[in-house]
Formats: C-alpha cells, sequence, structure tokens
C-alpha cells in the first residue's frame, strides 16, 4: 500500500514537472514571438527614419541642380543636406540688405523652390494646380525648410543692430521677404503639418556665431552663410500607409 502511494505521488510530481515544462515552453515561445514582432517594427521605423533621410538628400540635390542650372553655386553638407549659400553671394560685409548683385541670385532661387518643393508640399486651398510643377508623387513631405543666417565670431555693432545675432537674423528675414516678393506662389506652398489651414513651409531662423560649420569657429569664411536647411514630416504607420496608397494610386 505504501509502495502504491509512493508511485502515485512520484507520478503526480513527474506530471506536475511535465505541466510546469510544457508552460515554460510555451511561454518563451510567445516571448520569442513578441521579440520577434517588436524587432520588426524597430525595424520598419529604422528603415522609415533611412527613407526620410534618402528623401532630404534627393530634394537637396533637386535644389542644388536647379540653383546651379541658374548660376548659384551652393554646397551640401554630408550628414544633414543643409545647402549653403556664402554670405558674399547676397550681402555686402557687415550689411542685411541683399546688395543688387544678390537680388538675380535670389529670383534664382525663388525660382529654383518653386521647381522643387510643390512636389514634396501641400498647396493652398484655392492655389492653381497649373501653377504646380510635374514630378512623380512622393511618399515623403517636407514640414519645414528653413532659411537660417550664420556670421562668424568677430565683434559687430551698428546699422540699428546689436549684435551678430542680429544680423543673422535680419539677413535671414531679408532674403525669405525677397523670396516672397519674388514669387508670390511660394507663400501658396505648404507644410502637411496643420490641416486646418496653410502653414507657409518656409520657415526663418538666425543663430549669430552660435553654429560654426564642423564646429571649427575660426574657419570664418565658411562660418558667414545663409543655410537652407530642410526638416521633413515622419509619417506615423497609419499616415505612412494611406500615404503609400495615394501614391500606388497616382
Amino acid at each position: 500500500m505504501i509502495a502504491d502511494e509512493s508511485y502515485e505521488h512520484a507520478v503526480e510530481e513527474e506530471n506536475y514537472f511535465v505541466s510546469m515544462t510544457d508552460m515554460m515552453v510555451g511561454m518563451i515561445f510567445i516571448f520569442i514571438i513578441l521579440l520577434m514582432y517588436y524587432v520588426l517594427q524597430f525595424s520598419t521605423t529604422i528603415s522609415r527614419f533611412e527613407d526620410v533621410n534618402d528623401a532630404r538628400a534627393k530634394i537637396a540635390i533637386e535644389l542644388k541642380d536647379q540653383l546651379e542650372k541658374r548660376g548659384v553655386a551652393v554646397t551640401i553638407e554630408e550628414n544633414s543636406s543643409v545647402l549653403r549659400l556664402k554670405d558674399n553671394v547676397l550681402f555686402d560685409s557687415g550689411r542685411s540688405d541683399i546688395k543688387d548683385e544678390g537680388g538675380p541670385k535670389v529670383v534664382a532661387l525663388a525660382q529654383s523652390l518653386r521647381a522643387v518643393l510643390p512636389c514634396y508640399t501641400d498647396s493652398a486651398p484655392g492655389a492653381p494646380q497649373a501653377s504646380r510643377p510635374v514630378c512623380s508623387p512622393s511618399a515623403h513631405r517636407i514640414e519645414s525648410l528653413f532659411i537660417e543666417g550664420h556670421t562668424d565670431t568677430d565683434g559687430f555693432k551698428g546699422l540699428g543692430m546689436a549684435d551678430n545675432l542680429d544680423l543673422s537674423a535680419k539677413r535671414a528675414a531679408n532674403v525669405y521677404r525677397r523670396l516672397r516678393g519674388a514669387d508670390e506662389g511660394l507663400s501658396q506652398i505648404c507644410t502637411t503639418r496643420d490641416r486646418s489651414g496653410c502653414v507657409p513651409v518656409l520657415s526663418v531662423s538666425g543663430y549669430g556665431s552660435d553654429r560654426p560649420v564642423d564646429g571649427d569657429f575660426a574657419a570664418k569664411d565658411k562660418n558667414r552663410r545663409i543655410d537652407l536647411r530642410i526638416v521633413m514630416h515622419t509619417p506615423s504607420t497609419e499616415e505612412y500607409r494611406q500615404i503609400e496608397k495615394r501614391v500606388s494610386r497616382s
């Protein structure tokens, strides 16, 4: 009798351990499935960011090509795809107003922006579609294009400006105003962030000497510049799917 009870107890223990093993194997299996899911989601997110960076680089190259066709020399910063114009292309030393020789350069910039930006942005309600360039549909959209003013570290004061920060901001603002004056249609090119109305894609910022090229404050000739910085809109998964559907139907 005692032997039978011991045998039954041993069988119960064995069944218990088998059940526990099965449960642990099941939990490990579920964990592996969840891990694979999150790895896939992470890879998809990383791929989307890479796609956005590739799109930004493509837009920068398109703008550079348009500008060079119109006789305006620019460079592209490799990592950020920022387009750079030297300050002396548009301004005399210590001045914020665009010089006479710089006027045609701004017109060329306006024409280049008008040729490229509508392919990656929305239009204001009622804007004539005929004015939009013919281009392949893109799933990527520009959130903002910043016109950035930058100076060197040489102290500056004059003509109603307190310092280099004032100078850089006024230069950027004057480029913005002249662009809008050269082509009123630029005001109808809108970012996609706010669907309630047209939020102009062009923006302005001034940094003085705070953002030198490659962190080199001594490179004064390079640091005196106007940058065009493209900020891309990164859509959510659902937005991305909807955009891809619209593109595939185009």
